[in-house]
């Protein structure tokens, strides 16, 4: 009797360990086949997607008023005056709300004070939007002819202006131009809109005039 007994308890242990190796065949077997399947897909991440942009024809107009100088600018563009408790006559804006942007313009009559002014644009340039900055590339700019000189800076990353520049005669007049939008800087997105204004600052600067 014990030991038909011994024999059962037997056949039942060879059984469930011959069914531990089936089931860990299987599972080899299985993992087998899932790595080979996984390997032979080459999984390509979807890249950010945004909005599409559409843009107006470039068209411009002159400005021509009361300030010591004239330039051209977009028509899809509002020219107001700066509002702001410190500005000064000849402080302007130029708004394109659809696209949340502004170009600034900042005029200053040179008083024997030249130096300050080139002084204050560099360290707004490298000093303050450097910090969220990539690189700053910089542009000279001159017209003999017109007497106007100047450096436009395209500055690279996610800083909160991606385009400034200043034009001025070293003698009498200093202009500076920024390019801001209200929205959260972001080089990839923005780069688009970036691009196209960047084309209208490049035409006011070779478009500018003095008139003294």
């Amino acid at each position: 009797m014990n030991k038909f007994k011994n024999s059962k308890i037997q056949r039942f242990k060879d059984s469930m360990i011959q069914l531990f190796k089936d089931s860990m065949i299987q599972l080899f077997n299985y993992f087998v086949i899932l790595l080979l399947v996984s390997c032979g897909q080459n999984y390509v991440p979807k890249p950010n997607s945004y909005y599409r942009i559409d843009f107006p024809d470039k068209e411009y107009q002159r400005y021509d008023s009361i300030c010591p100088f004239t330039f051209e600018y977009p028509v899809y563009g509002k020219l107001a005056a700066e509002s702001n408790r410190y500005s000064e006559p000849c402080w302007m804006n130029i708004n394109f709300p659809k696209y949340k942007g502004t170009i600034h313009l900042t005029y200053l009559e040179i008083d024997d004070n030249f130096d300050q002014f080139i002084e204050d644009n560099w360290t707004i340039i490298y000093k303050r939007l450097i910090q969220r900055a990539d690189a700053v590339n910089e542009r000279a700019y001159e017209n003999h002819e017109l007497n106007v000189y100047g450096i436009m800076y395209d500055i690279r990353g996610n800083a909160a202006s991606s385009v400034q520049f200043f034009l001025t005669d070293s003698v009498k007049n200093f202009m500076r131009g920024s390019l801001y939008f209200t929205v959260r800087p972001n080089a990839d997105s923005l780069a688009p809109v970036v691009s196209f204004f960047r084309e209208d600052i490049i035409h006011l600067v070779e478009s500018i005039e003095w008139k003294n």
